[in-house]
């Protein structure tokens, strides 16, 4: 558990929301459930935790950078940017993360620049160096193929594979049948098996 790690902290979230709003989504989470242990409150640029066993307080400031250029990661002495836009995979464009002071950035899909490892932790994760400054984190779907190919390869050798997944609709699929460029992604995501890309299958080459 992240709030619960002695190893890392978290020091800011940048996002285009309220503070409030994400203190609420940290604090009530449709998957993970209540943080029941944990009192969160905010203002209007920090979020503030509250153990309500221990008495461990934490907080982390929240920014609204909608320009790379805004970035100021030395001044909070930020060690590893976790990248989660989905629009900057390329070493080019992480690179105003560095440039604002960050020592290390991970990206959480999968790159599209060869140059950056694709990491998949437990099947790759050797072979992350300390020079690597930029790597990635692939994909879910890469995340959850991996260590099943990884064991097979091992056993029996892969020349050559075939794979389907089932993913749960995302924020890019309409809840209500509404436009979209894709029109297969403009019916309703709950009532629609709807067909999508991955890019599983060069990641998991890569990895």
């Amino acid at each position: 558990n992240l709030l619960n790690s002695t190893s890392i902290e978290v020091v800011a979230v940048n996002d285009i929301v309220d503070p409030s709003v994400l203190a609420h989504l940290l604090k009530y989470d449709s998957s993970q459930g209540v943080l029941t242990d944990w009192e969160i409150t905010s203002d209007q640029e920090t979020i503030y935790l509250k153990n309500l066993k221990s008495g461990t307080q934490k907080s982390f400031k929240v920014y609204n950078f909608n320009k790379e250029k805004s970035y100021h990661w030395g001044e909070l002495d930020v060690d590893c940017v976790v990248e989660c836009s989905g629009r900057l995979l390329t070493r080019e464009a992480v690179r105003c993360h560095l440039d604002a002071g960050a020592d290390k950035v991970l990206i959480s899909a999968p790159a599209k620049d060869d140059s950056i490892k694709t990491v998949v932790y437990n099947v790759n994760h050797n072979s992350i160096a300390t020079s690597d400054d930029v790597i990635s984190g692939a994909s879910c779907t890469t995340n959850a193929l991996a260590p099943v190919v990884k064991v097979l390869h091992r056993k029996f050798g892969i020349q050559s594979g075939f794979m389907t997944t089932i993913h749960a609709f995302t924020s890019d699929q309409r809840l209500q049948d509404a436009p979209h460029a894709d029109l297969r992604r403009t019916r309703a995501a709950a009532n629609s098996i709807i067909p999508t890309t991955t890019g599983a299958a060069a990641a998991i080459g890569k990895v």
